[in-house]
């Protein structure tokens, strides 16, 4: 059964942060909210946990894992971002919008589309996320928790926690979250090509 973690949303507390993070690094999977919706999330390391998102959402091996990020610096050690992506994109973050750009060799090949070569990364405008990723020290694997037949991601901690009881280890509970996902935006040919219009303006790229 996922354990439930209760966290204020303006004002997280640290016990229950380093508890979620404590899960992480035990190669726990985590459901949490972020600003456009809950997402599904695991250390980069832990290879069961790309396993599980994907079955989890019924998923292939090409779908593009997201790399969530705490800030650009950090955004930057895992993906090429050219000078024609670097300036659009350091303005647009942070905000609900995922870029798909080439990995750079220290992204683990499992997680990048296997032709391409390329993987998705995000820096979320949410407390939360950002305390989770700056007592982690390091990016999160993630895929927004959207669920086989369903458009939208998930928005309601207690009802991923009835739902994926047996499926997560743990549902991180923290207000209200939206229910757009991210806009995405691929990057990865040298132009910018919204490839899913979300919560982002996608205006801004066109």
């Amino acid at each position: 059964m996922a354990r439930y973690v209760d966290i204020h949303p303006d004002n997280p507390q640290p016990r229950l942060v380093r508890q979620v993070v404590d899960a992480l690094r035990a190669d726990e999977l985590i459901a949490y909210p972020t600003d456009s919706g809950y997402a599904l999330g695991s250390r980069i390391g832990n290879r069961d946990g790309r396993d599980r998102i994907l079955r989890i959402r019924g998923l292939d091996d090409r779908h593009h894992f997201t790399l969530v990020c705490k800030d650009f610096s950090q955004l930057g050690q895992l993906v090429h971002v050219d000078n024609s992506a670097f300036r659009a994109i350091r303005s647009a973050t942070p905000g609900p919008y995922t870029f798909i750009l080439p990995a750079m060799p220290e992204v683990p090949k499992r997680l990048l589309h296997p032709k391409k070569k390329t993987v998705g990364v995000r820096i979320p405008d949410h407390r939360l996320v950002q305390l989770l990723l700056e007592e982690l020290g390091e990016p999160l694997l993630s895929s927004s928790l959207i669920l086989p037949g369903e458009t939208e991601p998930r928005t309601m901690g207690w009802e991923i926690k009835e739902d994926l009881d047996h499926e997560v280890d743990l549902v991180v509970e923290a207000g209200e979250t939206a229910a757009e996902p991210t806009t995405v935006v691929d990057w990865s040919s040298g132009a910018p090509e919204v490839v899913r219009r979300g919560a982002g303006d996608p205006d801004r790229f066109g």
